[in-house]
């Protein structure tokens, strides 16, 4: 059974930063395309950052420069570095596996919550 753990979150200040992680249990990344995405209160769920096996990126625009997605496969954890957060990006974050060239999440974590103060 795939399982997704997320961590990392927290809250900070405007411009400062946070990396999340995501620990998978076997051969996800291989098998998968990846992404992060995030739900805040009343708002849809987003997707914000992609891989895909081949390690190409996607990003939605308004983190691009400012969030990088990677992933370690030898460790089979998914990373989301994010800089120069704004309030805007005060959200749950959670990490799936996703269909290739969408945005649709499958299995999925639990989510870490991410608050950024003005």
């Amino acid at each position: 059974q795939v399982q997704l753990v997320e961590s990392g979150g927290g809250s900070v200040q405007a411009g400062g930063s946070l990396r999340l992680s995501c620990a998978a249990s076997g051969y996800i990344f291989s098998s998968y395309c990846m992404g992060w995405f995030r739900q805040a209160p009343g708002k849809e769920r987003e997707g914000v950052a992609g891989i895909d096996r081949d390690g190409s990126t996607s990003y939605v625009d308004s983190v691009k420069g400012r969030f990088t997605i990677s992933g370690d496969n030898a460790k089979n954890t998914l990373y989301l570095q994010m800089n120069s957060l704004k309030p805007e990006d005060t959200a749950m974050y959670f990490c799936a596996a996703r269909t290739c060239g969408t945005w649709r999440p499958g299995y999925r974590g639990q989510g870490t919550q991410v608050t950024v103060s003005s």
